[in-house]
Formats: structure tokens, sequence, C-alpha cells
């Protein structure tokens, strides 16, 4: 997916990447995967097109178009900026390219006193034949009579765990 005008061009340094889920308490600097000669200004965007801003110690938009979301409380999370889909453009005198969207997410502890959601990963091929009967820690039944399970395998924990017990359950 390049573009050459002479000696000026616009390049995928990575396209490949997708998904990025990182831990909400060390944060992630996400670069933009595309470059130019000359040097292409890069940007970042929300997947619907909004501008991405920067939000003072949340979300920050480096020179370098390095997209940087710092670390945060689990009360401070926000699903607009850390569970979201993001692309990068980049743009020169060769033109503007445009990576695909990237969902980056946050794995995030759940507040005592709030439900947890824990999701079971089921290959498609066998999700017929598959049902979550219950949810366990070390083979002990988590909270009988506090979980909640749906059909697609989500399933739900209140009122335990959390920041109190660092998120173990």
């Amino acid at each position: 997916h390049s573009e050459d005008v002479g000696s000026t061009r616009l390049y995928f340094v990575n396209a490949s990447l997708q998904r990025l889920t990182y831990s909400s308490s060390v944060g992630v600097s996400l670069p933009c995967p595309a470059g130019g000669t000359p040097t292409a200004i890069l940007r970042w965007y929300l997947a619907t097109g909004d501008d991405i801003y920067d939000v003072p110690h949340i979300r920050h938009v480096h020179a370098n178009g390095t997209l940087q979301l710092y670390p945060f409380s689990p009360s401070a999370f926000n699903s607009y900026i850390h569970d979201n889909d993001y692309f990068c453009t980049a743009e020169n005198q060769a033109g503007k390219i445009r990576s695909p969207n990237i969902r980056v997410k946050a794995d995030q502890r759940s507040m005592r006193g709030n439900v947890a959601v824990f999701k079971c990963l089921i290959p498609t091929a066998v999700q017929e034949y598959v049902s979550v009967v219950s949810w366990e820690r070390d083979t002990v039944s988590i909270i009988p009579g506090r979980t909640t399970r749906d059909r697609d395998g989500t399933g739900g924990v209140r009122g335990q765990g959390g920041a109190g017990t660092g998120g173990q359950w």
C-alpha cells in the first residue's frame, strides 16, 4: 500500500495490527503504523472520523505520531477513550494514506460493588455444542448465586473482588 510520486512516497510500517489490549495500570504507547518520504504528518482519529484531542494525563498524541494512553484508575475508565477503534493517517506531498482501524481496549479491574464481566471465548465451530455452566477460580465456584450467565458465554459477578482485593476473583 504505498504510493510513489518521484522521490516522495507514503507507506505502512505495520498495517497488520488490528487489536491492542493493554493494562490500565500501565498504559500504552501506540506508534502510527505509517510513514513517508519526505516526513509525513501523522494524525490519529476515532473510527468515526472524529479528531483525537489531548486530554491531560489521560490521552496524548506526540509530535512523532505516537498515541499515548496513560495509566488510569478503574473509576476513571471512559469507553470513548479506553475502549474504542482508532486509526492513523500519514500525509505528505505524495498524498494521504489511512491505516486500518485498530481496536484499543484497556484491560481493567472491577471496583468493589460493581459488576465484573467475564467472557468465555468459544470457537465459532463449537459454540452450538458448548454452554457455560459456571465460573471457577482454582476449581472453586465463584460466588454461587451472585453470578449471571448469558448464552454467549458472558458472565457477571456482583459485589466481590475489585480494588480492595487486588482484582482477584
